[in-house]
């Protein structure tokens, strides 16, 4: 008879460090990105602004299994960089942008549930 663990909740547990360590690469390749101007924003200071923040915090939580939330915050963080990044934002983007994220947080949906399936 094989044992089986009857506690078992089916969510996928992250280490404490797991995070952490998520956290100083994304740093670090920010920093890269705003050293070398490789967006062309000029200063590090035109890098690091409330929009970049709520990407780079959507980035974490899409890293730690977390998609919906994170989904969002990538998507507004973008949606207000939008203006900053094309001097006229065509509107093609304009009018797929929205209904695109609502698609993306439907797959999120399906795959937080395919990985809680498989743990």
């Amino acid at each position: 008879m094989r044992h089986r663990d009857y506690n078992y909740s089916g969510k996928m547990e992250h280490h404490p460090r797991l995070g952490v360590g998520l956290f100083f690469i994304l740093l670090g390749v920010a920093l890269l990105v705003a050293t070398n101007d490789l967006f062309n924003f000029g200063s590090i200071s035109n890098y690091f602004t409330w929009e970049t923040a709520l990407i780079f915090i959507g980035m974490l939580l899409v890293l730690n299994l977390q998609f919906t939330g994170g989904l969002l915050m990538i998507a507004g963080g973008t949606w207000f960089l939008l203006d900053e990044i094309f001097i006229v934002t065509p509107e093609i983007v304009k009018t797929v942008f929205w209904p695109g994220v609502i698609v993306l947080i439907g797959l999120s949906f399906i795959l937080s549930s395919i990985f809680k399936l498989k743990n």
